[in-house]
């Protein structure tokens, strides 16, 4: 796009708005356009044009132009006509164009002229001049034009800006050039979602500028905004305009988070990403997904929630803090687990934030530090009795059951002691044990015991008691076991209890215990399962303590107040780690004191190892009671510049105890000493440590009194390691922390397990105090971080302190969430208290639980009002430390709101109609339950079913509901509607009512009301049902009736099959299924219907029935036809066994050759729809051909259809009877004049069959009847031609009232006799009004109407049949009929046979034939005139119907072969081979030669291969390869030219029945409908004229189309108006009553009427029109007249021949003016449905004037006409 600086309107560049284009064709089309438009002044220069044959430029443009020059362009003039030509040059105008060349120029054919013109511009502005140019045949002038130069920048029209989330931003680029020759100064003006970079700046000509656009939107719209760009020169303001049509979408963003460890959410729905238990120093890594399931990129930010602590480390890292997911897709984030604290939870959250988002969506990391868990095999381990300077040596082992390494160190130097376990220090794999070797190595005849602890880190220590006796020749002490351990433990706990001391149990107290009472006393202690508090409250923890503080209790002593046996200050000793002298001494000595706490004398005696570097003096001594001694240790290195380190052991024992039992109930106790020094010389620098300290960070729990945690100094070098704790901190916290042991030396590779103990106090440093180790005895130190800070439990209520409930239902319930959050590094213990009277109305789960540091929990609360009223209640929160003694515990208030109310639901409506369900099916609906109350209704739904309509075997009880609801508890909440889906599955056809009631529910899920009304449902199960309304035959049956056809195809019993209910067995497979393997698949039903397609000749056309199937019911049917090969699984060729039967073999014939075919053979027909089927039998084979088809309903009925074809021979004759059994119409006996009745008899063949009826079974019945002539046939000879119909006539007598079965045989010519069973009953003679049984019995069994036009059919006829019911001889009946032309294309001609054989006066009908037009309709009108013998009518009436087109085909095809064979005939033949061949004439087909019986021999072509495939094809091939005979036959036949037959007219049937009594018999049987018939007249010469009149009426006048529609809305309008007026019996009488005597004169016609009756008794009259009529629904007029008889009574003749006589000309006169409206009607002539105009007559006195003025005017008229003037 193009803007230019001189365009006024600073809109007119902005480009109307266009759908967005792709990205890499978004500028060039907006940009290529833009300069096409505004560049039309060069474009139009360049074009060339011609002037009076002058070929040049029309316009000159000058664009890039500056001051003070001049510029130059040429102007080319072309001469293109043929002649030379002269033109004179006119300069231009101005001073600022010139031109320098002559004013006359001549230019030759296709010569050039070049004229340079020079623009001088003096200011810049636009220049307008032009050139005039005179030739021989006009002039023509050359504009030019100078546009001064402007800045012109080139802009797409739109950009569109890439899909954006709300609150983040997208962007994309597009180029601003500068098009023009000048500088351009640009600055951007656009809306606040958009932002354009760089903003101004300054364009060089034909610059580029890259513009970049950000898109922030802060809402989900589409964004469609200008921007404005204002440019102009450098140094002026900007005051052209050019725009952009920024374009972006923006959507909400959204983004889940997937565990994808499967784990399932909490309650309130945050994803837990669980870590399970994780060993101590050890890490786990999983992960989690970040998903996007929004269209638009989505930046994040994860960040964890703020913890309790933020000074802590976290034991959670995460990979990924920020980033962005494309849509669709997920990011997956790593989280990895480092837990410090053994046996702590760790919990912590992360958030995931992001730009747009309308939740907070937390993600928790939980996850369990577990330690080592070790025990030993023994607790003791027994050395025995050792022999001095010997050794011992027993097995111990370590297990360790943990998940996690364990980690170990005895505190024991194995070569300073008698002792040693080996090895002494190192690891055991998770879940492993290894095995310690405990060695016994005594120096002195004594008893020794030791108790050893194991230090395990981040575990409590295990501890060994070693026990063994040393024996010298000299000294045999008493030899240690462990029962004595046993016993000691006992007997200090028994001095805790009694508070004795062992100074009384010394003097006497004890001494003179005997044995049974100290052994009584240890009894009863051990059988004790559970000692006081203050006996065992000593952990190993704060025994190893006390051991390494140097003082010496009993194993497991009761508390720190008593006083220790013996004790050791101090019980560490430095050598040279703070030396002040500049000197250096070899050897050094510092003392350590023990003291006897007891009060008896003890022996002291040291381990002395003489390969130690150091020593103690003395090693042994006695120590008076409750006395101290002091000890010199001597440090003499034995090496130079290495570090040393020992512990210690000196062993006490009572000195003289004067029983051995006293001194092994006083085990001998054993004190240590740590000692650490170093022999470097000065100015030697000592060894450099390589070590590590872990972990760096020690918390301790944040509650008050005393714990430990464990470290690990691991010396990683090749050196020894010593270390100690620094005390010269100035924190006197730190002084408070000791580290046991406070020194030590580390072998190389070894380690060093360190015990920290410490009091947390509130005054502690929050961020932790450091503590420090030296190492080496130099200024190497490793520095702890101790955080030991007593916290008070801190419970946060996330939600607020108010919780609220909305109002509920007296007896349900109500629950809400409420969050609690742990934000102490306390694990915590929490209750709910509720006040005892609330605690029915509220509750709360978990009521009691446990809260880890920084853990949040989900509280549900429950209210169940009591009463209609509103509640405030208050529960109290308690909450205390889990490792407290619930001593300290902390509360919390919250106010809960709540009020009661009254709920109840309804349904939306009261009763629903959800219509009719197929049965066995399945259908969904749903029910609306409305909540109008103010609080949620928790409900009961019951239902409870009831059937109509169905069979007895129904019990309600015990049959299961066919309604099934989706669910029948639930919630609704206040004012809200819920849709109850329910399934129906109806398994029997009725109609199903449920009654839907419903309970709500209490609080326990229990009814609490009883049930009431919700709504009634109403549903109607059934099963597809399918109907034939209507037939149609064509083919070699095109002349069957409609009554015929029903009782070929047994139609009337098919439709009662299909309108019943199908069995269980029909339903095995509810559609077509390939069920059998059988070629004669079984059928599954007990509906049989015989389809017989009547016979023919052979090759004859194939017969054709055509059924319309309509669907009566609601609910869509599939029907299908199966033949025996879609009932049939298809099996492999290997898998066909057996031989065929003759069945088979002639079931797989008609199959193979496809002698019946039917089309469609399957459909679907929705309710209402119809669908015409086409049956059809090919008349291929002689011989009678059967076939089982299976009409298959899905879900519906399955009828067996047996279809049955009969092919004749052509030179045979044959008559085909649908049916060997007849029932006569019942007759009453006694009846002087039984009726007529007729039975047909339809030849099949192909000649003229001649019959004969068997008169001898007739007379031997006459016989058997005393002489009386029960059954007569009044035609009993006769001759049938080939596909005609005969009637024979019968006369059926009963002499009784019974049932007569007569059997009578018919001989045909040259055939088989054929046997006919006639059945008839003779009735009682019928009292008077017993018409019923007459009336019935008259009736035909087909009443059809046909409403839908076949395939193909052109005319539609409005009635198909004609039932006139009971009528008097001789009295005529009229019917009016329509012929409705249906297409739209078509002329179609019609003519009516009309019946032969004495019924030619019976039934008459005008007009005979006809035209109609595409659309047209035609009135017709049939008269029936019974004999004067009683009858009962069953008459076809055949239309003919043919196609103009067809006949046009026709003749013309006639014509040309007429032609051509007048033109042969009168030619020569020349014989002369190269000439083509005549063709020879053929006028009438030949007859071909007799068929053999039965099928050709090609149907074994269609059987099954029974051999191999080659031998197959050799079969095949036989009867496919042509013979000679018939490959001339062939070439013969090609030379034939036969004589065009004539089109095949298209058949129409109308049936008429009728029922023709005598007159008397009439009179008896029907007096009420004889009083409304009136006498029958002759025609006069009037009723002559009136004929001709209605004839000229009905056919005279173009007739014209109405559409189809508005006729059969006129049709359906006229015909109860015809009805309602000829059914009124005022209306009848008052037409014997219509004439008057001013203009009706009796004279004249009362004589001629009675001229005119008739002598005969019944004579048949055949008049135009009808006396009395009654409509049918179709438009038909019914007319019926009863002819004067003999038999009547002479007072009646004189009354109908007075009275009767001016009213029959009436009757004609209006019957004709109906006929005539009827037509007008059906034109379209007469609109029926128009509003009548209302005419105002005029006042009554005015009316009087005009009426004796009109009469005035007619009687001087009359005068005037009988006086003409002379």
């Amino acid at each position: 796009m193009l803007a230019e600086a001189r365009d006024p309107d600073p809109l007119a560049s902005v480009a109307p708005w266009k759908p967005p284009i792709a990205e890499k064709d978004r500028k060039d089309p907006g940009i290529h356009s833009r300069r096409r438009g505004l560049r039309y002044q060069r474009q139009a220069s360049n074009q060339k044009s011609c002037f009076f044959g002058v070929e040049t430029t029309p316009k000159l443009v000058w664009e890039d132009w500056d001051l003070g020059r001049e510029f130059t362009k040429t102007l080319v003039l072309k001469n293109v006509y043929s002649k030379m030509q002269k033109l004179h040059i006119r300069s231009p105008v101005s001073k600022f164009f010139s031109i320098s060349i002559p004013q006359t120029a001549y230019l030759s054919p296709g010569t050039s002229l070049s004229i340079p013109v020079i623009f001088r511009p003096l200011k810049r502005c636009e220049y307008d001049d032009i050139i005039e140019f005179q030739g021989g045949k006009g002039n023509f002038q050359i504009r030019l034009h100078a546009i001064p130069p402007c800045p012109t920048l080139e802009v797409p029209e739109s950009v569109m800006l890439p899909l954006c989330a709300v609150q983040h931003s997208s962007q994309t680029h597009f180029q601003l050039k500068n098009v023009s020759k000048l500088k351009a100064f640009f600055q951007w003006d656009c809306p606040a979602q958009f932002q354009l970079y760089p903003e101004q700046g300054l364009l060089k000509p034909g610059q580029e500028c890259h513009i970049t656009v950000i898109f922030r939107p802060q809402e989900a719209l589409v964004y469609q905004q200008q921007a404005y760009c204002r440019f102009g020169e450098e140094g002026n303001n900007p005051d052209s305009l050019c725009a952009v049509l920024l374009q972006g979408l923006a959507k909400y963003p959204y983004l889940q988070l997937r565990n994808s460890s499967g784990k399932e959410e909490e309650d309130h729905g945050d994803p837990v990403l669980h870590f399970g238990s994780v060993g101590v120093g050890q890490s786990l890594c999983k992960h989690f997904e970040i998903f996007n399931p929004s269209p638009v990129n989505v930046s994040f930010c994860l960040s964890c929630l703020p913890a309790v602590a933020p000074m802590y480390e976290s034991e959670f890292s995460c990979d990924v803090s920020r980033g962005e997911v494309a849509p669709g897709e997920s990011l997956q984030v790593l989280v990895t687990y480092f837990p410090a604290v053994v046996d702590a939870v760790s919990v912590e959250y992360l958030t995931l934030k992001y730009s747009g988002s309308i939740s907070e969506t937390r993600l928790k990391l939980i996850g369990k530090c577990i330690g080592p868990k070790v025990s030993l095999s023994s607790s003791v381990v027994d050395f025995g009795c050792v022999e001095e300077r010997r050794s011992a040596v027993k097995t111990v082992e370590l297990f360790n059951s943990s998940h996690v390494e364990a980690i170990y160190q005895w505190d024991i130097d194995c070569a300073n002691s008698v002792f040693s376990i080996l090895p002494a220090n190192g690891t055991v794999p998770a879940q492993s044990h290894i095995t310690l070797r405990a060695v016994y190595t005594p120096t002195h005849p004594m008893g020794h015991h030791r108790r050893v602890a194991c230090l395990t880190l981040h575990r409590e220590p295990v501890f060994l008691d070693l026990i063994g006796t040393c024996h010298s020749e000299l000294q045999q002490p008493a030899i240690l076991k462990p029962e004595h351990l046993v016993l000691y433990k006992l007997h200090w706990i028994h001095r805790q209890h009694s508070s004795d001391s062992v100074s009384a149990l010394q003097q006497g107290h004890d001494a003179n215990v005997d044995q049974e009472r100290e052994h009584l006393f240890v009894e009863k202690q051990s059988n004790k399962k559970t000692y006081s508090g203050a006996a065992i409250s000593t952990t190993p923890m704060e025994e190893f303590y006390q051991v390494c503080s140097g003082c010496v209790d009993p194993p497991s002593s009761s508390s720190l107040s008593s006083s220790p046996h013996v004790s050791i200050v101090p019980s560490e000793l430095l050598f040279n780690h703070k030396m002040t002298s500049s000197s250096f001494t070899s050897s050094a000595s510092q003392s350590v004191s023990i003291t006897n706490h007891t009060t008896g004398k003890l022996s002291l005696i040291w381990t002395v190892t003489q390969k130690s570097s150091f020593s103690i003096s003395p090693s042994s001594c006695v120590l008076a009671p409750l006395k101290s001694t002091s000890f010199q240790v001597t440090y003499v290195p034995k090496q130079l510049n290495t570090l040393h380190g020992a512990q210690l052991e000196c062993f006490a024992y009572y000195k003289d105890s004067p029983d051995k039992r006293q001194q092994l109930l006083c085990l001998p106790w054993c004190v240590t000493v740590r000692v650490i020094g170093h022999s470097f010389q000065l100015g030697k620098e000592h060894f450099t440590p390589i070590c590590s300290l872990k972990p760096h960070q020690v918390v301790f729990p944040a509650l008050g009194g005393v714990f430990y945690r464990t470290v690990l100094l691991k010396n990683n070098g090749d050196l020894p390691l010593t270390f100690c704790q620094d005390h010269g901190s100035n924190c006197p916290l730190a002084e408070s922390m000791p580290i046991l042991p406070s020194c030590g030396v580390v072998p190389p590779g070894n380690h060093q397990i360190l015990t920290l103990r410490a009091i947390p106090t509130e005054d502690s440093p929050k961020q932790g105090l450091s503590v420090t180790l030296q190492l080496n005895a130099a200024k190497f130190t490793k520095e702890l971080t101790v955080i030991s800070v007593v916290e008070k439990p801190h419970v946060f209520l996330e939600s607020g302190s108010s919780l609220y409930f909305h109002p509920t239902a007296v007896g349900s319930q109500t629950q809400c969430s409420h969050h609690i959050r742990n934000l102490s590094r306390l694990p915590l213990r929490f209750q709910w208290s509720i006040p005892e009277s609330d605690q029915e109305l509220i509750s709360v789960k978990p009521d009691a639980g446990e809260l880890h540091p920084n853990e949040s929990s989900v509280q549900i609360w429950s209210f169940s009002p009591l009463s209609e009223k509103m509640y405030t209640i208050k529960p109290t929160l308690t909450f205390w430390p889990l490792q407290s003694d619930e001593s300290n515990k902390s509360h919390l208030t919250i106010e809960v709101v709540g009020m009661g109310s009254k709920g109840f639901i309804e349904a939306e409506k009261a009763v629903l109609d959800f219509g009719d369900t197929l049965i066995g099916s399945c259908r969904s609906f749903e029910v609306p339950l409305v909540n109008n109350s103010p609080c949620p209704v928790s409900f009961h739904l019951s239902v409870q079913q009831m059937l109509t309509d169905t069979c007895p075997s129904y019990d309600s009880e015990t049959e299961q509901s066919a309604l099934q609801l989706d669910f029948e508890r639930g919630n609704i909440a206040s004012r809200s509607t819920m849709l109850l889906r329910s399934t129906f599955r109806p398994c029997r056809q009725a109609q199903y009512v449920w009654t839907f009631s419903y309970q709500t529910l209490n609080t326990s899920g229990f009814v609490s009301c009883p049930p009431q009304a919700l709504c009634e449902v109403r549903a109607k199960a059934v099963f597809p049902t399918l109907q034939v309304i209507d037939g149609y035959s064509c083919g070699s049956v095109g002349r069957v009736s409609k009554v015929h056809l029903w009782k070929l195809f047994s139609l009337e019993s098919l439709n009662d099959h299909l309108l019943c209910s199908p069995s269980p067995t029909e339903l095995t497979f509810r559609t077509p299924t390939k069920h059998s393997l059988r070629s004669c698949p079984s059928t599954f039903t007990k509906a049989i219907v015989d389809f017989n397609f009547s016979s023919a000749a052979l090759n004859s056309d194939p017969t054709h029935f055509l059924l319309m199937l309509h669907n009566p019911g609601s609910v869509p049917v599939d029907w299908a036809f199966l033949f025996p090969e879609d009932q049939q699984i298809e099996l492999e060729y290997w898998s066909v066994t057996g031989e065929f039967s003759s069945n088979e073999l002639c079931q797989m014939k008609v199959q193979d050759n496809q002698l019946f075919r039917v089309s469609p053979r399957s459909g679907t027909l929705l309710p209402g729809q119809k669908r015409a089927v086409n049956f059809s039998y090919s008349h291929d084979f002689v011989g009678t051909d059967r076939l089982p088809v299976v009409l298959k309903l899905s879900h519906g009925r399955e009828i067996l259809l047996n279809f049955q074809g009969m092919t004749a021979e052509k030179e045979k004759t044959h008559l085909h009877f649908a049916s060997t059994q007849h029932v006569f119409t019942s007759v009453a006996i006694g009846d002087c004049s039984p009726p007529r009745q007729i039975y047909e008899l339809h030849s099949g063949g192909g000649v003229p069959v001649h019959y004969e009826v068997d008169t001898a079974a007739l007379e031997q019945l006459q016989v058997d009847n005393f002489n009386h002539p029960v059954l007569r046939c009044l035609n009993p000879k006769g001759e049938i031609l080939p596909g005609k119909t005969a009637l024979l006539e019968w006369i059926f007598s009963p002499l009784e009232a019974k049932m007569y079965h007569m059997d009578v045989p018919i001989n045909i010519q040259d055939s088989e006799p054929t046997l006919l069973r006639f059945d008839g009953c003779g009735l009682d003679s019928p009292t008077l009004g017993s018409s019923k049984i007459y009336a019935s019995n008259s009736k035909t069994t087909v009443h059809c109407v046909q409403k839908v036009p076949f395939p193909g059919q052109l005319l539609f006829l409005s009635e198909d049949s004609i039932f006139l019911g009971n009528i008097p001889v001789c009295s005529p009946s009229s019917r009016i009929l329509f012929l409705t032309n249906v297409s739209h294309t078509d002329t179609v001609q019609y003519l009516w046979e009309l019946p032969q054989h004495g019924y030619q006066q019976v039934v008459q009908i005008y007009p005979e034939q006809g035209r109609l037009h595409p659309g047209e309709c035609d009135l017709c009108v049939l008269t029936f005139t019974p004999s004067d013998y009683p009858t009962i009518y069953q008459l076809d009436l055949v239309c003919q119907v043919t196609a103009e087109a067809a006949l046009a085909r026709y003749h013309k095809a006639l014509h040309h072969w007429e032609e051509e064979k007048q033109k042969q005939q009168d030619e020569f033949t020349i014989t002369d081979k190269k000439l083509p061949e005549r063709r020879v004439f053929i006028d009438k087909q030949p007859v071909a030669a007799p068929a053999r019986k039965g099928p050709p021999l090609r149907k074994y072509k269609t059987l099954p291969p029974i051999c191999s495939s080659s031998s197959s094809e050799t079969v095949g091939s036989l009867y496919t390869r042509q013979t000679r005979t018939e490959q001339q036959l062939q070439r013969e036949k090609a030379k034939e030219w036969r004589r065009p037959e004539a089109p095949q007219p298209a058949l129409l049937h109308l049936n008429i029945t009728a029922h023709s009594y005598g007159l008397l018999e009439y009179l008896t049987h029907f007096p009420d409908q004889y009083n409304k018939l009136l006498r029958n007249l002759p025609l006069n010469r009037t009723q002559q004229c009136l004929r001709n009149s209605a004839s000229t009426s009905l056919s005279a006048g173009p007739s014209v189309s109405i559409h189809n529609s508005e006729r059969d809305i006129l049709q359906n309008t006229i015909t109860p108006l015809l009805r309602d007026i000829l059914d009124d019996s005022a209306f009848i009488k008052s037409l014997t009553l219509c004439y008057k005597p001013a203009i009706y004169r009796p004279t004249q016609i009362s004589s001629t009427n009675s001229r005119n009756i008739p002598t005969p008794p019944c004579s048949p009259t055949q008049p135009i029109s009808c006396s009395t009529s009654t409509p049918q629904p179709n438009g038909i007029v019914e007319r019926k007249e009863a002819a004067g008889c003999s038999e009547n009574k002479p007072r009646m003749q004189t009354t109908l021949k007075s009275k009767h006589a001016p009213a029959d000309v009436c009757q004609v006169i209006l019957m004709n003016t109906f006929q005539n409206l009827m037509m007008e009607a059906v034109r379209g002539e007469l609109v029926l449905t128009a509003h009548p105009h209302t005419v105002t007559p005029p006042p009554l006195a005015v009316r009087s004037r005009q009426m004796s003025r009109a009469v005035t005017d007619e009687d001087q008229q009359t005068l005037k006409s009988h006086n003409p003037p002379k």
